[in-house]
């Protein structure tokens, strides 16, 4: 059914989603995401250069940077509840605005398959 003008239905009026998820992350948001993971490398360097001492500096250099990450650790996250308990970065809420772990948990490495 229908309507014009004001009543015309729309996506939302028709039970649809307006912010569809895509299956696959695309390839500009996969180098917006190498740029952001860069950013932060680029001020933990920094920081340390500074000769600053902080629990978190310590924490944040352990951890490895992005051209030391494979395309697992890069784009994809750990997801108890998803099957093959891994999820893309896509899919987090707001995963631009916050920090996403670099690594999968320690003893679910062998567990999870990426092709």
């Amino acid at each position: 059914m229908s309507f014009l003008g004001a009543f015309r239905s729309t996506a939302v009026q028709m039970g649809g989603r307006l912010n569809k998820v895509p299956w696959r992350l695309p390839a500009t948001r996969k180098e917006n995401a190498r740029k952001r993971l860069r950013a932060v490398d680029e001020v933990v360097l920094t920081l340390r250069d500074s000769g600053v001492q902080l629990k978190a500096l310590d924490q944040a250099l352990a951890r490895p940077l992005e051209t030391e990450m494979n395309a697992r650790n890069k784009y994809w996250v750990f997801a108890r509840n998803h099957p093959g308990l891994k999820k893309g970065i896509h899919k987090v809420p707001k995963f631009t605005k916050t920090e996403l772990p670099r690594e999968f948990p320690a003893g679910i490495k062998s567990l999870i398959k990426i092709k």
